[in-house]
C-alpha cells in the first residue's frame, strides 16, 4: 500500500521527520511491524541487525617482551534495545561497514592491552582467559556506540622467527614422544604377548585336538577288536556251555551206573554175605547146643537127639514158609533177618519138643510134627514182611 513500510525481521526502521523519537532520540524506531510513512514530509531508513563479524590481526608485546602475532574473530551486532539501535543508528546509518572497522580496532587496542600483561606460557596455555579479559574491558566501550559483542575466538598466535613457543612446546614434545614411545612399545608388548597368548592357545588346541583324536582312534581300535572278538568270544562262550553240559549228563551218568553197580553187585553181594553169616551163626548156635547138652548128665542122650533133629526142625519150618506170601522190603537185610527168623522159629519149636517129650514121653518125630502142623494151620493166612 502506498506510503506503508515494513522493516525486515532483522532490521529496525527509523523515521525522521515529524516528531522525535522516545528519549529525545532524532527519529523514531519500529521494529516488527509496519508504519504508515507520508511521502515528502518523512524519510525512512533501514539499520541493519544482523549479526557480523569482525578480523583483527594484531601485532602484541608480551610482558617478556616477545613479540607475538594474534590472530582473532569478533561476531557482534546492534543491541536490540531502542537505546543500541538509536546510538547505532547515529553513528553507523550513512555507512554501516564502519561497525566492522571500529569494532576491530577497539578489540585490537584491549588486545593489546591484555597481551603486554601477560607471558607467553599463559597466553599459549590459557587463551580462553584471554578472550574472556578482552571481552569483559571492551563491553562497555561498545555498548556506548550500540553494538553488542557475542563472542570473540582467538585463532592463532605466531611469534614469528623467534621460536619461543616452539622451545617452550620441546619439553611437552619431548614428554609427548616418550609417552607415545611407551605407548607404542605396551602396544608393542601387549601385541606380542597377545600373539604369544595366541599361539599358546593354538597350541593348546592343537594338543587337545590331537589327544581327542588320538582318544578317537583308540576308540575306534577298541570297538574293532572288541568287534574282531566277538565271534571267537561267542565261539568259546557256547564251546564252554556245551562242555558244561556235557560234563553235567556224564556226572548223572555216573551216579545213574553207581545205583546200577549197587543195585546189581553190592547188594547180591550184601545179601550172599549174610546169608553165609546167618548159616555161621547157625552152625555156632548148633555147637553151642551141643555143647550144652554134653555138659547136661541127664539129658545128654535126648538132647543129643533133639540136635540131631535142629536140620530135620528147620527143614520142616522152611517147607511151611514156602507157601507162605513173604515180602522182603529191605535186601540182603531182610534175607538176613528171615534166615535168623527160620533158625529162632526152629529154637522155638526145639523148646516146644523137649516140652511135649517130657511130658507125653513121644518121639521127637511126631512132636515136630504137631507143632509145625499147627504153625501151617495158624499162620498161612496173611503175608509176612520182613523190612
Amino acid at each position: 500500500m502506498f506510503g506503508y513500510r515494513v522493516p525486515a525481521p532483522d532490521e529496525a526502521m527509523l523515521i525522521s521527520g515529524g516528531r522525535r523519537g522516545l528519549g529525545g532520540a532524532p527519529f523514531r524506531v519500529v521494529t516488527g511491524h509496519g508504519k504508515f510513512v507520508l511521502p515528502v514530509f518523512r524519510k525512512t531508513r533501514f539499520l541493519s541487525l544482523a549479526m557480523s563479524e569482525s578480523e583483527v590481526v594484531e601485532k602484541c608485546v608480551t610482558r617478556q617482551g616477545i613479540a607475538l602475532t594474534v590472530r582473532a574473530v569478533i561476531a557482534f551486532k546492534v543491541g536490540n534495545d531502542h537505546e543500541s539501535i538509536v546510538n547505532a543508528g547515529q553513528r553507523f546509518l550513512s555507512d554501516q561497514e564502519q561497525m566492522s572497522v571500529l569494532t576491530g580496532r577497539i578489540f585490537a587496542g584491549h588486545l593489546r592491552s591484555i597481551i603486554g600483561s601477560m607471558t607467553v606460557e599463559e597466553i599459549v596455555t590459557e587463551r580462553q582467559k584471554l578472550a574472556t579479559e578482552v571481552l569483559d574491558t571492551s563491553k562497555a566501550e561498545m555498548a556506548k556506540i550500540g553494538l553488542h559483542v557475542d563472542s570473540l575466538q582467538i585463532q592463532s598466535i605466531d611469534d614469528g622467527s623467534t621460536g619461543y613457543i616452539e622451545a617452550m612446546s620441546r619439553p611437552h614434545k619431548a614428554a609427548i614422544q616418550r609417552q607415545a614411545q611407551i605407548a607404542q612399545a605396551q602396544a608393542t608388548q601387549a601385541a606380542t604377548e597377545a600373539e604369544q597368548a595366541a599361539a599358546r592357545k593354538q597350541a593348546e588346541y592343537a594338543r587337545q585336538t590331537a589327544v581327542v583324536q588320538a582318544e578317537y582312534n583308540a576308540e575306534i581300535d577298541r570297538a574293532k577288536a572288541q568287534a574282531a572278538q566277538a565271534g571267537p568270544l561267542a565261539q568259546a562262550h557256547a564251546q564252554q556251555e556245551v562242555l558244561a553240559a556235557q560234563t553235567e549228563l556224564a556226572l548223572r551218568q555216573a551216579e545213574l551206573r553207581e545205583k546200577q553197580l549197587v543195585a546189581e553187585i553190592v547188594k547180591p553181594a550184601q545179601a550172599d554175605a549174610e546169608r553165609i553169616r546167618v548159616l555161621a551163626l547157625a552152625e555156632a548156635e548148633r555147637m553151642k547146643i551141643q555143647a550144652e547138652a554134653a555138659a547136661s548128665y541127664d539129658r545128654v542122650a535126648l538132647d543129643r537127639m533133639l540136635i540131631d533133629q535142629l536140620p530135620q526142625i528147620v527143614k520142616e519150618a522152611s517147607a511151611g514158609l514156602a507157601g507162605a506170601n513173604v515180602n522182603v522190603l529191605n535186601g540182603a537185610d531182610g534175607l538176613g533177618e528171615i534166615a535168623a527168623g527160620l533158625v529162632g522159629q526152629g529154637l522155638t519149636i526145639l523148646d516146644s519138643v523137649r516140652k511135649n517129650l517130657g511130658g507125653e514121653n513121644g518121639d521127637v518125630g511126631s512132636a515136630v510134627e504137631r507143632y509145625v502142623g499147627g504153625r501151617r494151620a495158624g499162620e498161612d493166612d496173611g503175608p509176612v514182611d520182613i523190612r
